[in-house]
């Protein structure tokens, strides 16, 4: 007689590290070997440690970090998580996101209650063993596999706690549940014509040192590396053959990384190291995404007016959810950054002439406010489509009240705390708030959608829908029956009716402005419906030129 002996379920972990220099694209391919797995019918979660000491990246500034990704229970998250929700289902929350300030305020937390028991606290194992718990915090029945991003570069100073705390997981969950994967540079010299393997080397080396064996090397290049180079690589990196990835640079699109990826065999490669279910990916739609950014049928240019668009990363979920749309209707979307700041100086007619749409997204302060309002009163005067996203709606009042209600000082507190018609206030439970970081209205809140507005069409419902906030500033229900008797209607509030989240002018082709960051929720395989309908919208435009 034979008994069927179950064994508990093991939640495998991949964990992707970086080398050589920064900026290769270890999100991207992280979130890329996320959705080939769950293509394979397997449940991913992502996650992304970094090693900065900042608590979140909620008070960086755009310059030197990009965009602030904001998820659903109001965490204030890197930008990478945008990928992992662009290309996975992965549901993410606070602990998808931990920084080295997150782990050692929990680490100074549990000093001060006692809980280490007057040992010496240490990076090793106290910080080492926070970081191991906050990994493992992802583990569950329902989930096969973790796939966790290391920021930074290995040999950087600041990594080493979390380059430590992932060898030592190792033993916590077996080295066969346990998958590094190093995604490095093989830079090509002119001067020489071929391309280099050294530094490679060196940074496998470097992980060696540290007790890390990478199983995979993922390889960015601009040329493609032939079997001698990547002979050389496994040689001298100890990694087998078909460990060694090419990753050439995607030049039609980011989201041809996947694909690419399939094509060298890297969600095989990690299913046979882990021991997970073999069956092939359906990639058609993916396929059918690519096809469609290969072959558009139609082009368009959409002007983005903001503070930021001299850094590309700012506003990266803005264009984003561009491009989706731009896939969804079969087109190739141009984008024009426009400076605000150029607008005040050199006039809207000349930045935005010729544009089909005009997009206004968030921000923060009063430098380029003005141009920004510029831009709204010329797409509305002259009948451009127009969308406004968080400051961008914002200034669509203050805009209106100027032009329209007659209101010339009209302005936010936040700009002019002493304007005599502020039309933008602080939000009630903001007025004695301190601290900067994690202290704004975040994350996702219910919005009731107007029957027959814009917003209820593109959504296809007036019930609730939840899109993800982060702002301090509101419209001031004060002004709101002049707005709306003037033509500037409330078509989406808070439940309660007592916060106005969008706002319309109807005697328009396509004149919207949100509260929220829809941004947040587009996909390339399924746009955000207010980004789709202004997009149909452009394209109604440059069909009637």
């Amino acid at each position: 007689m034979t008994t069927n002996i179950s064994l508990p379920h093991v939640t495998k972990h991949i964990f992707v590290t970086g080398g050589v220099a920064s900026s290769l694209g270890k999100g991207l391919t992280s979130a890329s070997i996320g959705m080939l797995l769950e293509h394979r019918g397997l449940r991913v979660r992502m996650q992304k440690l970094d090693p900065y000491l900042n608590v979140d990246p909620g008070t960086m500034s755009p310059y030197q970090h990009g965009e602030v990704y904001v998820l659903d229970d109001g965490s204030e998250t890197d930008l990478d998580l945008g990928h992992y929700e662009r290309f996975t289902n992965s549901p993410l929350s606070k602990d998808s996101s931990l920084t080295s300030g997150k782990i050692y305020m929990s680490v100074f937390s549990k000093e001060r209650h006692g809980e280490y028991l007057g040992q010496t606290v240490q990076v090793i194992p106290h910080v080492t063993s926070e970081i191991r718990s906050v990994i493992s915090k992802l583990d569950a029945p329902d989930v096969d596999v973790v796939i966790t991003e290391i920021g930074g570069t290995v040999g950087d100073i600041e990594s080493l706690p979390y380059l430590e705390a992932i060898r030592q997981f190792a033993f916590d969950v077996g080295r066969e549940n346990c998958m590094y994967v190093h995604l490095t540079l093989i830079p090509y010299l002119r001067a020489a014509g071929e391309i280099k393997t050294k530094p490679t080397q060196h940074s496998v080396q470097k992980l060696r040192e540290l007790g890390i064996q990478p199983d995979m090397l993922i390889c960015r290049t601009e040329y493609p590396i032939n079997l001698t180079e990547r002979a050389k690589i496994a040689m001298f990196c100890n990694v087998p053959l078909e460990g060694v990835i090419e990753e050439i640079d995607a030049k039609e699109s980011i989201y041809e990384v996947p694909l690419k990826l399939h094509e060298g065999s890297v969600d095989d490669l990690v299913c046979r190291r882990l021991g997970l279910p073999k069956a092939e990916p359906d990639l058609t739609e993916w396929r059918e995404v690519l096809n469609r950014v290969r072959n558009p049928q139609h082009e368009l240019t959409i002007a983005v007016v903001g503070k930021y668009v001299e850094h590309k990363d700012a506003y990266k979920s803005i264009y984003e959810a561009i491009t989706h749309a731009g896939i969804h209707h079969h087109a190739q979307i141009s984008i024009r950054r426009v400076l605000s700041e150029k607008i005040e100086t050199e006039g809207a007619e000349k930045l935005l002439g010729g544009v089909d749409a005009i997009l206004v997204p968030g921000g923060f302060g009063d430098r380029g406010v003005e141009g920004k309002i510029e831009a709204i009163h010329y797409a509305r005067q002259r009948k451009i489509p127009f969308f406004g996203i968080c400051l961008g709606m914002q200034c669509t009042v203050i805009e209106f009240a100027r032009n329209v209600l007659g209101y010339a000082d009209a302005n936010s507190t936040e700009f002019h705390r002493d304007s005599e018609h502020p039309v933008v206030c602080l939000l009630d439970d903001q007025k004695n708030v301190t601290d900067k970081g994690g202290t704004m209205r975040l994350g996702a809140q219910d919005t009731l959608l107007l029957e027959g507005s814009l917003a209820a069409a593109a959504y296809g419902r007036t019930t609730n829908i939840l899109e993800r906030h982060r702002h301090r500033y509101e419209f001031n229900n004060v002004y709101r029956e002049q707005f709306e008797v003037a033509g500037l209607h409330a078509t989406g509030t808070s439940p309660d009716g007592t916060l106005v989240e969008i706002v319309e002018v109807p005697d328009h082709p396509w004149f919207v402005a949100v509260q929220f960051h829809p941004e947040f929720k587009s996909q390339p395989t399924k746009a955000h419906p207010l980004f789709r309908d202004f997009v149909r919208a452009a394209l109604a435009k440059r069909a009637a030129k």
